[in-house]
């Protein structure tokens, strides 16, 4: 007998949520990404700045003989800088291309059900939410659960692109 299908949210297509995500910090907050667009986690290496970037791209890094672009997720939330130490991490993720996220520090993976993920709150129209996949409970703290492919608009991986072709 097959379990009639789930909902999607309107014009998305479904999409199963329950998984394993790579757990992190951001300013004392916990946030996901789905391990399957992990590729891999460093230390801090040594980023390149690139003249005429937007604020948050902190550079490019030089992983093995490619060059892939860094993107430090502070600032792109709008959440104050900090300085970096020997927590700091740059997780290197797949959105259509490489590129590395500087974070905190990298806390864990954690299998989450289905069933222990909700909606992204309503924060009015104001507030965008779209690179949020839900809301992750694991035991009694919650987990922002990041789509990473929708964390930076089209226009911002095109420019990210650039960085690494040229």
């Amino acid at each position: 007998m097959e379990s009639p299908p789930t909902a999607a949210p309107s014009g998305s297509p479904a999409r199963a949520l329950g998984g394993k995500y790579l757990t992190f910090q951001l300013d004392n907050e916990e946030y996901g990404v789905e391990i399957l667009k992990v590729r891999e986690i460093n230390g801090l290496l040594d980023i390149t700045k690139v003249p005429q970037t937007p604020d948050f791209v902190e550079g490019v890094i030089n992983l093995r003989g490619k060059v892939i672009p860094v993107i430090d997720l502070r600032a792109k939330f709008g959440l104050s800088r900090a300085q970096y130490n020997e927590q700091t991490c740059i997780i290197v993720v797949d959105v259509g291309m490489l590129m590395g996220i500087i974070v905190d520090t990298v806390s864990e993976v954690n299998d989450i059900p289905e069933g222990a993920i909700e909606p992204p709150p309503s924060l009015g129209k104001s507030v965008d939410t779209s690179f949020i996949l839900g809301m992750g409970k694991v035991k009694d703290e919650v987990k922002i659960l990041l789509d990473i492919d929708k964390v930076l608009t089209t226009d911002e991986l095109v420019e990210l692109q650039n960085l690494d072709n040229g």
